[in-house]
């Protein structure tokens, strides 16, 4: 089935955030009952079609704020020879993994391996280990959660948080928080021109749980555990009442 189309009806639900009056949560409940999952390794094509063994790593993973990239670097000191593959020898120094772009916003390196471009942690096929990224594999050996050990941005996606202030028509003021999908769009204008994405196409469909309950951890870190806690109630009440309005397209279903 092809990708499906970047605009379609959608169900949203919003509540006051149980532990901050101040914002209301927007949440994209088509998105959070799917049946979505990562499928990196199972079938993942890769965002370009000449890497298709990197996944969305292709272009590395930019820093979310200083303390992001300090958070990281501390795991980045335990990562070995068993766990990266692109390991410098000797003691790993910034520039070994962090660069700038085109705009001077700090990133993580790109590296090519055998004509493919991508993250320097990104293990590759031929690696002892196996493929995949070197702090996603770090973190199972510290029995951590991934979003622990890995940039903000990588443990995110395709769920995404945006702000934006609400005036009301009393001139009082509040916080939206809109909790959704990362479609294309959210990687600019370039996001178009992407070979194949994983969140519109029915391949990565086949989680036998939804959304919400296997990425529990992320969207807790995202809207805190009270907020996460009344998105549950709304998202198995959607689930219960079987409707057909807003499901989304790449399900299945």
């Amino acid at each position: 089935m092809p990708e499906v189309d970047l605009v379609f009806p959608r169900a949203f639900v919003e509540f006051v955030n149980p532990a901050d009056e101040t914002e209301v949560m927007r949440c994209d409940l088509t998105w959070l009952t799917s049946s979505y999952m990562c499928i990196f390794g199972q079938g993942c094509q890769g965002i370009y079609a000449d890497a298709p063994d990197v996944g969305c790593c292709t272009l590395g993973a930019h820093f979310a704020d200083k303390d992001d990239e300090k958070r990281v670097a501390a795991y980045v000191g335990m990562l070995d020879e068993e766990l990266w593959q692109q390991k410098p020898p000797g003691k790993v120094r910034k520039e070994h993994w962090v660069e700038l772009d085109d705009d001077g916003e700090r990133k993580t390196r790109v590296t090519e391996v055998d004509g493919q471009q991508a993250c320097v942690f990104q293990n590759r096929p031929d690696f002892k280990n196996g493929a995949g990224c070197a702090l996603h594999a770090l973190a199972y050996v510290l029995g951590k959660n991934p979003l622990e050990t890995k940039p903000d941005v990588c443990w995110q996606l395709p769920i995404r948080r945006t702000f934006r202030e609400v005036k009301r028509q009393d001139d009082t003021t509040y916080t939206e928080v809109t909790i959704g999908e990362y479609d294309r769009r959210g990687w600019g204008p370039g996001g178009h021109d992407l070979d194949w994405y994983c969140s519109g196409n029915t391949e990565a469909h086949v989680a036998m749980e939804p959304v919400y309950v296997t990425n529990e951890a992320e969207l807790t870190e995202l809207m805190g555990r009270p907020a996460y806690d009344e998105l549950v109630r709304h998202c198995e009440a959607h689930l219960r009442s079987r409707s057909a309005l807003a499901l989304h397209p790449a399900d299945p279903r």
